[in-house]
């Protein structure tokens, strides 16, 4: 590292640690989403290949989890792949999977998080489910932030399958569909989400510059908070992490009013 870089590196470090004396953490978000994005365009941009900007990208994500810890932060949603990014390529897809299956299997090894899948798992080949599925059951009993990897995630599949979820199980008790009208009522959806039992995201996080959720938690985003941050996601640093928060704590949160 040159002396330009150094100097750099200590005065980033010091403004971050400036911000987080200031934070308030007693009004920090207890559930936060992210959306990883830039991985590509960081490696185009360093001269890299699109594996390594995965590769990157997926080696930040342990480094942000322990900020999240450091701040109160509950449960993390990181979206690792949408459905619609398994229509790529094989010679891009295939590659990235792999990252992701490390990533997940690195997060259950380190015995900090519980790691939880939010996915149609039933759309990800079988190598992909049996480390999701593993993970999950290895971190099953740590009692750290609950990390929700969403892997084949999309927000409309999302809502599909809890509404053809909730219609097997009256199915199965007999409801006829007229009487199951008569009592629908937003819970009842919920209570068949990827993430039923779990708070709804106080606040969203997308990197890389782009202002859009992309089908993003549409279900549980409804009165949630958006900070998009310019930087790409391998990028990331605790200083852009502070200022989101930061961000958020000066909202006044309306719930929908």
């Amino acid at each position: 590292m040159n002396l330009h870089d150094l100097v750099r590196t200590s005065v980033v470090e010091f403004y971050a640690r400036r911000v987080g004396r200031r934070l308030d953490l007693t009004q920090g978000p207890k559930h936060i989403g992210v959306i990883l994005d830039g991985n590509r365009r960081w490696a185009k941009a360093a001269g890299g290949t699109t594996e390594q900007g995965h590769r990157a990208g997926a080696d930040k994500i342990s480094e942000m989890l322990g900020w999240c810890e450091e701040t109160g932060v509950k449960v993390v949603t990181l979206w690792l792949l949408s459905t619609d990014n398994l229509d790529r390529p094989a010679d891009e897809l295939v590659p990235l999977l792999g990252i992701i299956e490390d990533a997940v299997s690195g997060l259950a090894e380190s015995g900090r998080w519980r790691v939880h899948h939010v996915g149609a798992m039933d759309l990800l080949p079988p190598a992909t489910q049996k480390v999701l599925k593993e993970a999950e059951q290895v971190t099953d009993s740590v009692d750290g932030i609950l990390v929700n990897v969403a892997v084949g995630y999309g927000g409309r599949q999302e809502i599909a399958d809890a509404v053809r979820s909730l219609l097997q199980e009256h199915g199965r008790r007999g409801t006829s569909i007229e009487d199951l009208a008569e009592i629908l009522d937003i819970d009842h959806i919920a209570e068949h989400l990827y993430t039923r039992g779990q708070p709804d995201p106080d606040l969203v996080i997308r990197t890389s510059g782009e202002q859009r959720l992309s089908g993003f938690m549409l279900w549980q985003s409804a009165h949630s908070e958006y900070y998009f941050c310019e930087v790409f996601w391998p990028a990331f640093r605790k200083v852009d992490f502070l200022r989101a928060l930061r961000d958020y704590a000066a909202r006044h949160r309306r719930y929908g009013a």
